[in-house]
């Protein structure tokens, strides 16, 4: 989206050069529009440098993201398992109740 945004301001600063091209201002003179035109593109090319850099922490911290998701699920499947494995262990009379318990933990 801000790649998109920056394409547009872009092109709405190409369209003021040729602007500026055609229409010297009154008020200022060509060399000083000339000098802000400059400092325009120098602050585009910035903005468009750390866009880069953002997308590039963004895809980093996406794939942090995701192997944070894998280990959670790992852990808590894991975690299920041994409750399992304890809740069998304490108990040798098995009733209904128990087997409800079982199942609903399990699901």
């Amino acid at each position: 989206e801000l790649e998109n945004q920056l394409t547009t301001k872009s092109k709405i600063l190409d369209e003021l050069k040729r602007s500026l091209a055609l229409n010297s201002g009154v008020e200022q003179t060509p060399e000083a529009l000339s000098v802000r035109v400059a400092e325009l593109c120098a602050m585009m090319d910035s903005i468009a440098s750390q866009v880069a850099q953002l997308k590039t922490s963004m895809q980093s911290i996406l794939e942090q993201w995701r192997v944070y998701d894998e280990i959670y699920g790992e852990v808590s499947l894991m975690t299920t398992r041994y409750l399992y494995c304890i809740d069998q262990r304490k108990s040798s009379v098995v009733s209904l109740e128990a087997l409800k318990k079982q199942v609903k933990t399990l699901q």
